[in-house]
């Protein structure tokens, strides 16, 4: 028994664990979202978020708060309550918006840099994307956020 805890505590203090958020992307729930500097309601507000569905990743948790940073490199903490798993990114560049998920289909529009796209259904790298003036597939090389699996 002796040999089996000091093997652990071996592995522990040279082999620590990490615990990594990596890839664990979120939007958020509402138009307003108030970013804070530290993990509780008592913290001051940093900044406020004014864009309902946008891409932001979790570096970080406790308790009810989540710290995130976004595309631009803010960061802060965030309630839970403000936040919901979904898909969404922001390009990186331009992308075409097609009628199939094939480059030999039609091209409907540009996405342009800095759009948010809201992700319906991947197949691939191809996604599908809708609005109300448009509807299609996009091949995605260039954006922040997390496709679907």
């Amino acid at each position: 028994m002796r040999i089996l805890v000091s093997f652990v505590i071996f592995f522990i203090f040279f082999f620590p664990i990490e615990i990594s958020f990596a890839d664990d992307f979120v939007i958020l729930k509402n138009n307003k979202v108030n970013v804070r500097y530290g993990p509780s309601f008592e913290y001051p507000i940093k900044y406020i978020y004014l864009k309902k569905n946008l891409p932001i990743k979790i570096i970080d948790k406790k308790e009810n708060f989540r710290r995130i940073i976004d595309h631009k490199h803010n960061s802060g903490w965030i309630h839970i309550s403000q936040l919901k798993k979904s898909y969404s990114v922001i390009l990186t560049e331009k992308h075409y918006i097609f009628s199939k998920p094939t480059k030999f289909s039609e091209p409907l529009a540009i996405a342009e840099k800095g759009k948010l796209i809201l992700l319906k259904k991947c197949k691939k790298n191809w996604c599908k994307t809708s609005n109300k003036e448009i509807s299609g597939w996009i091949l995605f090389n260039g954006f922040w956020g997390q496709l679907p699996n």
